[in-house]
């Protein structure tokens, strides 16, 4: 079982960005002292949901913050970036970093950032599988050239090469992970052998369908049988732990409605479709119920059962949803001081 944590640099309401951004670097840094495994950073653009722009940047700087803990993206987002230049960034955190670095990306949203950036909306509906593929030859190649619909370009040498890690014995470069949402998200991880990144909006069932689904794809693909059991797909959830049970979601129910609302309403779509909106203190009861929302042996049990249920063994929690850093820092060290030994 790895547990980690999942940062969003959520700006609550009446906080700066400074402030939720100061959270994000210190509850990363206590996720290391507190013995966890991994320290998984989202991406968001315009908007207080998450304050961090760039979660390859913040991975470098924490990175070099950090001696063991491995630190992720979740997610890059591949259509407003260029495959070129995150494969770049990403084989050089890779190798400085003594192989800590994964690579999360995925789709991202119909936002206005495809616009802001130059993309459009064809990159979000239909360019991800050509980022993808040559972001993935990007870091597995010597020399890479593109005649794809969106990035045409003559044959380059990369530089640097994953495969030039210090010792010679790396050759498979950064880890890469995809957020998956959907059955034609879950297909195309599966052919590519990459493991998948789930969402915490979904319960143990419907992930469990995924990891099915992503198997049945992956042996179509002709995928072995020991590539494919030993994937290691990632849940992403809320952590909240408390001496009572009703003390962890009182936190959660107090501080959390007042940052989604907030946060899910900047949201603008690019070309203006409607999209539809989630009650915010349903949705902070429904992750209450879902994940490891309560006393450590609830927490415990709770992510246990998760991995009988589904498979899964990688766990990327939330943690900041107090909003309150005193209380986060205190959250991340007792998740490591009393969840993980049972775990373990």
């Amino acid at each position: 079982m790895r547990v980690g944590t999942f940062v969003l640099a959520a700006q609550f309401p009446g906080q700066g960005q400074g402030e939720a951004l100061h959270r994000a670097v210190r509850s990363a840094e206590v996720a290391e002292e507190a013995g966890l495994d991994s320290v998984w950073l989202a991406e968001h653009h315009f908007v207080p949901y998450g304050t961090c722009p760039s979660a390859i940047t913040l991975a470098a700087l924490l990175l070099g913050r950090t001696r063991t803990v491995r630190v992720g993206t979740a997610v890059s987002v591949l259509p407003t970036a260029h495959p070129v230049a995150l494969g770049e960034q990403a084989a050089l955190l890779h190798l400085t970093s003594g192989g800590r670095f994964s690579l999360g990306v995925g789709r991202g949203g119909p936002w206005v950032d495809l616009e802001v950036f130059g993309a459009g909306v064809e990159a979000y509906e239909q360019g991800f599988p050509e980022s993808l593929d040559l972001l993935l030859r990007w870091l597995r190649d010597p020399h890479v050239a593109s005649e794809g619909e969106r990035f045409a370009f003559r044959t380059v040498p990369v530089v640097p090469r994953p495969a030039e890690a210090i010792g010679g014995t790396d050759t498979e470069g950064p880890e890469v992970v995809v957020a998956c949402t959907s059955p034609k998200s879950v297909r195309l991880a599966a052919e590519r052998g990459l493991p998948m990144l789930l969402g915490m909006h979904v319960g143990d069932a419907e992930k469990a369908e995924m990891v099915a689904l992503w198997r049945r794809c992956a042996r179509e693909a002709g995928r072995t049988p020991d590539e494919i059991i030993a994937a290691p797909h990632v849940s992403a959830g809320v952590a909240q732990i408390g001496d009572r049970k009703a003390e962890a979601a009182e936190a959660l129910l107090k501080a959390m409605p007042g940052w989604l609302k907030q946060g899910l309403d900047a949201h603008v779509t690019v070309d203006g479709r409607a999209r539809a909106m989630r009650d915010p203190l349903a949705y902070t009861e429904l992750l209450c119920g879902l994940h490891p929302v309560g006393t450590p042996q609830l927490c415990a049990d709770r992510l246990a059962t998760t991995a009988e249920r589904t498979g899964i063994t990688r766990f990327a929690l939330l943690v900041e949803g107090s909003g309150d850093l005193a209380a986060t820092e205190e959250n991340v060290r007792r998740l490591g001081a009393e969840v993980l030994p049972q775990l373990r």
